[in-house]
């Protein structure tokens, strides 16, 4: 499995804005610069992440961006499907666009599969994606 771009560039951009959590609201040219992600690329991302509501995103004199929840309650899980959709590795589990899908046996087992994936991301927080590497280590 690999992530497309969009969705590395929404990890990089909720990264960035989890560093200003429980701080001033920070603007998507902001975190273009912080990211050094071009500046189009991030409004894009910072829509579909407000989209799926992990950013909020207010107008005026002192708005901006900010998070929608803690960061300890945003997964890798949240944000890879607020760009990619619902993790599975196979699409053939929510139709019949396979070839073999009438006498397949690996289909009734891909849920799992797909279900144990999303666990696993589900299981890591932002906190631990914003933080340096140095205190990534520490807390695991």
């Amino acid at each position: 499995m690999r992530l497309s771009n969009l969705a590395d560039y929404a990890v990089v951009t909720m990264s960035a804005a989890a560093r200003h959590c429980g701080g001033a609201r920070v603007s998507s040219g902001q975190l273009a610069e912080e990211t050094g992600l071009p500046a189009p690329t991030v409004q894009k991302v910072v829509s579909k992440l407000t989209a799926a509501g992990l950013l909020r995103s207010t107008r005026g004199v002192g708005g901006g961006l900010q998070l929608a929840r803690p960061a300890a309650a945003i997964s890798l899980a949240e944000i890879v499907e607020a760009i990619e959709g619902p993790i599975a590795l196979v699409s053939c589990v929510e139709g019949d666009d396979c070839a073999i899908h009438s006498n397949c046996s690996v289909k009734p087992h891909w849920p799992i599969v797909n279900e144990a994936l999303r666990g696993a991301l589900a299981d890591i927080p932002l906190t631990r994606l914003a933080g340096t590497p140095e205190m990534t280590r520490e807390m695991a």
